[in-house]
């Protein structure tokens, strides 16, 4: 199909990047990459950096949908979404419910939990206090992380006891909740999900502790693996997990559900990102590229999720 018909079928696309959260330079980076795309292809896209005048520059726009490039709060947990609701504007990924739970890993394992889908054993913090019984329920190591935050901002790996204070502290900085969660060492794996579709599992290999900011947007010697190196039956269970969790929580369109492997190999749900990352070091792009689809291309199928219904 080319640019003109696609012009004719989407309409003026607002782009909706940058915004407020602690994510905001990696949603520019993301917008930046969509929006070349759209452009390439004969969208008529515009760039909308989403600050306090976001609605009425919507309004004022006269778009007739938005791509969701907002990484973080404000982006990732439902509030945009529920204003696009309200002003009847179509949008890529998930709606309100699915991004606020995706955003909230507590109440997103909870559920994960009742349903029976597996996830690490974890513990939610609210202060200091609070420290040395997770200590105690989960042992070293163990993940301590914002339960409120993505791109591992305030992320940390505690191997003893007398680190988990000031991890706890950085953590801290980023939101009132910390989710303290038992350490998986087999392996970090994730699945990207589009329009009801797992795409290729994809082993992230880092030489730090874990895939930690620096891992995901700084370093070029981390390591992606699409195939990744799991026997046949292994990675299709992981599929088959993925789109479950996906589901479970409301999330639709498009996402990504990380997974790590423990001692046994066996898997456990860690996240999901409803707005997953469009820059040079990220995972949905390139196992969307072992199926044939470029990153042009990619970008419209996402944009396709804005036709959606919820």
């Amino acid at each position: 199909m080319n640019g003109q018909a696609y012009n004719r079928r989407y309409g003026k696309v607002a782009v909706l990047m940058g915004g407020r959260s602690a994510e905001r330079e990696i949603s520019l980076q993301t917008g930046a990459a969509i929006l070349a795309a759209l452009r390439r292809q004969g969208v008529d896209a515009h760039e909308i950096d989403a600050g306090e005048t976001v609605v009425s520059d919507l309004v004022d726009g006269a778009f007739d949908r938005v791509f969701n490039a907002l990484h973080g709060r404000g982006g990732e947990d439902g509030v945009i979404q529920g204003a696009l609701e309200a002003l009847n504007l179509p949008y890529t990924g998930s709606g309100v419910l699915g991004s606020a739970l995706s955003m909230d890993k507590v109440r997103c394992k909870w559920i994960w939990q009742r349903l029976g889908l597996p996830t690490p054993d974890f513990t939610l913090v609210r202060s200091e206090q609070d420290l040395d019984a997770a200590a105690r329920e989960l042992g070293f190591p163990l993940m301590l992380k914002p339960v409120h935050e993505g791109s591992s901002l305030g992320a940390a790996r505690v191997g003893a006891r007398e680190d988990l204070r000031r991890a706890w502290i950085n953590a801290s900085r980023y939101d009132d909740d910390i989710i303290c969660e038992r350490w998986m060492p087999g392996g970090d794996y994730t699945v990207g999900i589009l329009h009801g579709h797992a795409l290729p599992a994809i082993k992230i290999e880092t030489d730090r502790e874990f895939y930690d900011y620096h891992a995901k947007y700084l370093d070029d010697d981390t390591r992606y693996l699409c195939p990744c190196d799991l026997p046949q039956e292994l990675e299709a269970e992981l599929a088959g997990l993925a789109l479950q969790a996906f589901d479970a929580i409301g999330a639709g369109g498009w996402g990504r559900v990380d997974i790590l492997l423990d001692e046994n190999q066996s898997p456990g749900l860690i996240d999901v990102n409803t707005v997953p990352g469009m820059t040079g070091h990220s995972l949905v792009p390139m196992a969307a590229s072992r199926t044939g689809l470029d990153f042009d291309n990619l970008v419209l199928r996402v944009l396709d999720t804005s036709t959606l219904s919820r």
